[in-house]
């Protein structure tokens, strides 16, 4: 098997793998149907209307992220995940019910964007943390590259899927659908080896668990800087389902179908990243700043796009600069973190990633009625140029880092930390597997 998709040899990740694409499937079908509901339904085609609804979705993730992580460090995550699945499902058949009985209103919308986003909340932290469970530590890069894979790959068929289904049979019907989606997941759950479960250590209830969390973090300077960069990135320039939604609606006088086809194309790019993703061993810092550089020059090129093809053909570079800085990100924080502590420090990054969206969407959606669609991504371009830069300035005069370029020798970039810094790192990763090593010999046990 290509080294690619070597964590499909274990079982469990590979039921997984399958239940997950059906499930992202529907979500990205929902996510779609959702904002265009909103748009061209509920509101007179309202940036701040299908602003406010994508941040009711991600603003549960500020307040309920981090006690969500504590959880999935105290509770068995398969189960949990099981429940946080059905509630989704049956939240996706209430909002299609209500479309199809014709009497949904903005209002109806927001409260089940909450909802959902309680739910999701819970569920993030816990899906991040199970994928450790299923395979080995020297497969868990390349599942969670596989798991981008996955994600993207719905992406890349759910919003085109969903622009033909509202075009055919109306929204309703395209919740419905996700509601079903989530089955595939809890069958999934169920039929997995579940003696095959590498099963993290659990936390024992006790006090100050969160702060204990948030400590660790504040310690560890290269998650930090990973967090401000993608947190910035995630603020202002990963709001796609509204940008996209306003670029085809208003920019280029589109309809469902050339809006859900946007998303499908920025997915073959994400789709490349996430593969090229899969192929590492070990993702570092650099490359987080490095694609959020890069997603800066390919987002500020995407805004200046005349006309819709060429706009369409310009999404592949943003989704295979984003998909990378996000997948290198998860990665790279999972990896060097104790198995004991990892919930609460994924809760964190969930907290950055998705928890920016509330105060990002309503502001982009802002920025597009006041001065167009165009502004509404260049501003995403902006600010990953400058917090990229600015994070590789700081890092290279905290670490004492050197960077050279070689024409002719391989690799051309090399970064050189001073030995202390290959120390620390060393000694991250030595406490990290010695952690996971112990809790291998415990279930073994």
């Amino acid at each position: 098997m290509s080294a690619t998709f070597s964590s499909l040899r274990y079982v469990n990740y590979r039921i997984w793998f399958g239940a997950a694409l059906v499930a992202n499937v529907g979500t990205w079908m929902q996510r779609v149907a959702q904002d265009w509901l909103v748009l061209t339904v509920l509101s007179d085609e309202s940036g701040v209307a299908v602003g406010i609804t994508t941040a009711l979705q991600f603003v549960p993730v500020l307040a309920l992220s981090a006690w969500a992580g504590v959880l999935a460090d105290r509770l068995p995550r398969r189960r949990l995940l099981m429940a946080t699945q059905a509630a989704q499902g049956v939240l996706a058949a209430g909002l299609g019910a209500l479309v199809l009985s014709g009497g949904v209103q903005l209002w109806h919308v927001y409260v089940f964007a909450l909802l959902l986003g309680c739910v999701s909340a819970i569920d993030g932290p816990v899906r991040q943390t199970f994928v450790a469970e299923m395979v080995p530590p020297e497969k868990l890069s390349n599942a969670v590259g596989l798991n981008s894979a996955s994600f993207n790959a719905a992406r890349l068929i759910g919003p085109g899927v969903a622009g033909l289904l509202i075009a055919a049979v109306g929204t309703g019907w395209v919740f419905v659908i996700n509601a079903v989606s989530f089955g595939a997941t809890i069958l999934a759950l169920r039929l997995m080896r579940v003696r095959e479960l590498r099963v993290s250590p659990s936390v024992a209830r006790g006090k100050g668990q969160i702060r204990e969390g948030i400590a660790y973090v504040r310690g560890r300077s290269d998650i930090l800087v990973i967090m401000v960069v993608l947190g910035v990135v995630s603020t202002f320039g990963l709001n796609f389902q509204l940008t996209s939604a306003l670029m085809a609606r208003s920019e280029f006088g589109k309809g469902a179908g050339e809006y859900g086809i946007l998303g499908s194309v920025l997915a073959i790019g994400s789709l490349t990243g996430a593969l090229l993703a899969a192929r590492r061993d070990r993702p570092r810092v650099r490359l987080v700043i490095g694609s959020a550089f890069a997603f800066g020059i390919a987002t500020g090129v995407m805004a200046l796009m005349p006309t819709y093809p060429s706009y369409a053909i310009s999404c592949i570079p943003v989704g295979l600069a984003s998909l990378t800085m996000m997948t290198a990100a998860n990665s790279t924080i999972q990896m060097s973190t104790e198995p004991a502590m990892r919930g609460r420090v994924m809760s964190l990054y969930m907290v950055v990633l998705m928890g920016a969206t509330p105060i990002g969407s309503p502001l982009v959606g802002w920025i597009a009625e006041q001065w167009g669609p165009r502004w509404a991504v260049g501003i995403g371009s902006i600010t990953a140029l400058l917090v990229a830069t600015g994070a590789a300035v700081w890092a290279m005069r905290r670490w004492h880092v050197h960077v050279r370029y070689r024409v002719v020798a391989r690799p051309h970039l090399l970064v050189v930390h001073p030995p202390e810094r290959e120390a620390e790192i060393r000694a991250t990763t030595a406490r990290r597997l010695g952690a996971e090593e112990a809790a291998d010999r415990s279930a073994a046990a």
